[in-house]
């Protein structure tokens, strides 16, 4: 199996020759069956022919879109290096033949979901046509919902396989075409390939069967998957003074309906930004990670002394938190919200694997072992934590939780959220927070400490020389710690698949690995130090001391690679 190479950029091609680029985009304007982006191609094409700087439109043609284990995801606009209806078109149909070539019964059933995003709606009609023009059932969701209800669809439905048009948390300008299997899980090597190979062969959009729009749901499939989330929390205290925003995503009904059902009151919604609005005007970056996009929701809590902050992304697959301390609202890290939601399910009695990936903290190894239950770690991204062998919950850093595998073998931030109040109300009734849960977690297994160095790059290049530096020349110890092992996670192993990728094991149970990011122009590198809770000293010394040591890692790795 060759690496998994990193998919949402590329090295640009070579500048095209003028009358060919001029020759390609008139081609594929004549083929474009949308109004919209054809005049915008039109109105770029005229630009070049008039004497224009032709970059932009060189840009839209420098290769394809490429399908690959994330689907497709990209800017909208004309040309095959786009999100648009030709493409859509395309992936629909390979994915069509994909599924009639493995045996996919006549009339078999594909489930399609769409967020809020421009034209999320029209992508999944012209994908419901294209399933039942190649003669199987499309069933389209009866409005912009949640990720995880199209997840859940497919197992509640019995679907062949499912497309969910959405860019998550990506800026307004972009969506996106992820596309699931039967079993629920997203798609991983070597089917990817075998549907992209499938696009290859697809010809222009016009020669494409078409059929009906298919059937669009009732509200009953919702309501199923929102009383099955609602039914995970078990009976306890309410009592909860909770602050949500949806970060105009389509997560806030849900959201709202299942809190009322587990029998919360309704939470204090950030009115900015509680209904869906594709051009996500108060956030520059409709991410909860990122600085600023949480500004509403601390603000709107920090009035009413609210007891918790959550948030889902735009289509709420994930979940972010914030709890108060003594010096301000603070944002949960993915790990520590992985952590509470680890010990929730683990102290319920939740059996099977905990699993996480190889750049999320250690620390849900340890928890797993104390309660007697496997653990495993993979690569990143939920195509491969869904895909873990009885799977009881499995989480990544960056905010995606799965707490119900049973019925959504996916990420989704509604029943995460639930979880997480439901624990907040707990230990509210004990007169304590989530972050006293943290320290008792702390004080059993040692303090989890855990950060991220993002370095973007405008050249690709400096990625690849990055990357050969440490090969060339490996680090023997970083930060002040010994190097005690050094895994070339591009080589594979018994347990991962091949990924461009090097992890250093440290003394004290640190940990760095490296990565190209798979969709940005960034080298990541993710650190973890374990600090001993000295039951005299308490974890605050911990926390110093694991910060101390997190600035050492970071500095140590970027003089290793020279970034």
């Amino acid at each position: 199996m060759m690496p998994e190479h990193p998919s949402g950029y590329g090295a640009a091609m070579s500048r095209p020759d003028p009358a060919d680029l001029l020759d390609r985009a008139r081609a594929w304007a004549a083929e474009d069956p949308d109004e919209q982006t054809r005049a915008e191609l039109d109105a770029r094409i005229a630009e070049v022919e008039a004497g224009g700087d032709d970059a932009d439109l060189a840009d839209r043609f420098d290769g394809t879109l490429e399908f690959g284990t994330a689907g497709l995801r990209g800017a909208l606009g004309a040309g095959p290096n786009r999100m648009n209806r030709v493409v859509v078109i395309r992936a629909a149909a390979g994915l069509a033949g994909y599924l009639k070539d493995h045996g996919a019964p006549r009339e078999g059933a594909v489930v399609i979901g769409y967020d809020a995003r421009h034209n999320s709606d029209v992508f999944a009609r012209d994908t419901a046509e294209v399933m039942t023009g190649a003669g199987l059932k499309a069933w389209v969701l009866p409005r912009p919902l949640p990720t995880p209800v199209l997840a859940f669809a497919i197992r509640e439905l019995g679907c062949l396989a499912g497309v969910m048009v959405t860019a998550s948390h990506n800026p307004p300008q972009d969506n996106g075409y992820k596309v699931y299997l039967g079993d629920g899980s997203q798609i991983v090597p070597p089917v990817d390939a075998e549907i992209a190979a499938r696009i290859a062969g697809v010809g222009p959009p016009a020669e494409v069967p078409r059929g009906s729009g298919g059937r669009v749901l009732g509200e009953d499939v919702v309501d199923r998957y929102l009383d099955t989330v609602a039914d995970l929390a078990v009976d306890g205290p309410r009592d909860l003074d909770v602050v949500y925003t949806p970060l105009h995503g389509v997560g806030g009904t849900s959201v709202v309906q299942v809190l009322e059902t587990a029998g919360f009151g309704p939470p204090r919604v950030v009115s900015e930004q509680e209904h869906p609005d594709p051009d996500f005007p108060t956030v520059s970056f409709p991410n909860p990670e990122e600085p600023g996009a949480m500004d509403l929701a601390l603000g709107l809590a920090e009035r009413y002394g609210a007891d918790l902050v959550v948030a889902n992304d735009p289509d709420a697959d994930r979940c972010a938190a914030a709890v108060p301390g003594p010096h301000g609202w603070r944002m949960l890290s993915g790990d520590e919200v992985g952590a509470l939601l680890a010990h929730r399910l683990l102290t319920s009695g939740k059996q099977g694997t905990y699993a996480t990936s190889i750049v999320s903290s250690s620390l849900l190894g340890k928890m797993a072992a104390a309660h007697g239950q496997p653990y495993a770690e993979t690569l990143t991204g939920f195509k491969w934590i869904g895909r873990v062998e009885g799977l009881a919950f499995g989480y990544e850093e960056a905010l995606g939780y799965c707490v119900d595998p049973e019925h959504v073998r996916d990420k989704d931030g509604v029943s995460a959220l639930l979880l997480l109040c439901e624990l907040a109300a707990n230990a509210r009734a004990d007169g304590r927070g989530l972050t006293d849960l943290l320290d008792d977690i702390a004080a059993e297994h040692g303090l989890h400490a855990t950060d991220q160095l993002s370095v973007r790059v405008t050249d690709l290049a400096e990625i690849a020389a990055a990357m050969e530096r440490l090969r060339r020349t490996p680090p023997t110890e970083l930060g002040g710690l010994t190097v005690e092992r050094v895994d070339d996670l591009a080589a594979g192993s018994a347990d991962l698949p091949p990924t461009e990728g090097l992890r250093y094991r440290l003394a004290d149970g640190a940990r760095v690995v490296v990565r190209p990011s798979g969709t940005e122009p960034k080298l990541k590198c993710y650190l973890e130090v374990v600090v001993h809770v000295r039951p005299e000293d308490g974890v605050d010394a911990a926390r110093i001391a694991a910060a101390g040591r997190l600035d050492a890692l970071r500095d140590g790795i970027k003089a290793a690679a020279g970034i």
